[in-house]
Parts: C-alpha cells; structure tokens; sequence
C-alpha cells in the first residue's frame, strides 16, 4: 500500500487559515472590550459628570453660548457633548453608549448635578 494516498474524501472543505485568524483577532478584540468595559463606563460618567457641571457653569454663570463652554474642558473630554434645556436652565453631558448626566442651575448656589434615582 501507497502512503502516499490522498485523504478520503469527508464531503467538507477545510477552512481557509485568514478566516481563522480574522475570528481569533475578532475574539480577541470583544474579550478585550468587555474586560475593559466596567473602567471605560467609570471614566464616561465621570467625564460626564464633570461635563455637566461645567458646561451649566459656563451657560448659565456666565451667560456664554453652549457651543464656547467645550474649550474649558480638560484634554481628553473630546467624547462628551452637551445639550441644554432653557426651560429648566439644565444642561446634560454624555459619552456615546457610556454615561450621560444633567446639572441644573440652582440661583446662587451655581450649577448641582442631578442625581440619578
């Protein structure tokens, strides 16, 4: 007998080496998202929060356009945006798909985050 022969034939490709590598990188990629999703939702909310407190200060305190408040955030922050509500002088900050939180302008006594219940 020939050692040589070929294998018998199963009826099945075998599948090809890119796609096992792009489902190994892929694996790799969502087990490292979500091993790191608990600290990267921590720091959106608390870029939040600090978003929120001081575009309300910016609007509301010194009576500047939401728009200017985003050049007095720390470096990094570029992820959080703002909206406002002039009906109820609050403004809300958020990270996509992360965190988001709300300060209200409260007379003299400035800008107070809103507590989430």
């Amino acid at each position: 007998m020939d050692s040589k022969q070929p294998p018998a034939a199963t009826g099945t490709k075998p599948i090809p080496r890119w796609k096992i590598v792009t489902l190994a990188i892929l694996a790799l990629l969502i087990a490292l998202i979500v091993w790191q999703y608990p600290g990267l939702k921590a720091q959106a909310e608390a870029g939040s929060a600090y978003g929120a407190r001081v575009g309300c200060s910016c609007r509301y305190v010194e009576n500047r356009e939401l728009g200017n408040c985003e050049s007095d955030f720390e470096p990094g922050m570029a992820m959080v945006s703002l909206s406002d509500d002039p009906e109820t002088r609050t403004v809300t900050a958020s990270v996509p798909l992360l965190g988001s939180a709300s300060a209200h302008y409260a007379g003299l006594s400035g800008c107070i985050l809103d507590r989430e219940d």
